[in-house]
């Protein structure tokens, strides 16, 4: 029984975590920055065309990072890896330190 407790309590912990909305900036931090990409950081979006920087304070860190082969034309790309629970994940591809690619398997993430 107490296992059972445990677990129950466990798993409500970890949902309750990935559902908190923590801030990761200040409004100072992010005032210069143009008021759509403000809006996204607010909202813990991420849209393509933000910096390292913005996806950053609107998400945090990553839990991974991996460098990629450049890019055609010689340009550096980096992907970020976001997991969510255990089934859930999203990864962002940089190129030349913008967000050029989205693709995650979290519903009502953008793609």
């Amino acid at each position: 029984m107490k296992k059972i407790t445990f677990g129950i309590t466990a798993i409500s912990l970890m949902l309750a975590a990935g559902c908190a909305n923590s801030v990761r900036y200040t409004y100072d931090e992010i005032s210069d920055y143009p008021s759509a990409v403000q809006d996204n950081i607010k909202n813990n979006e991420v849209t393509t065309g933000m910096t390292k920087a913005q996806v950053r304070y609107s998400w945090g860190g990553p839990h991974e990072v991996k460098i990629l082969s450049p890019s055609e034309n010689g340009k550096e790309r980096v992907e970020w890896i976001y997991k969510k629970l255990a089934f859930f994940k999203t990864r962002l591809t940089f190129t030349d330190g913008r967000l050029t690619e989205i693709i995650s398997n979290e519903p009502g993430t953008e793609k």
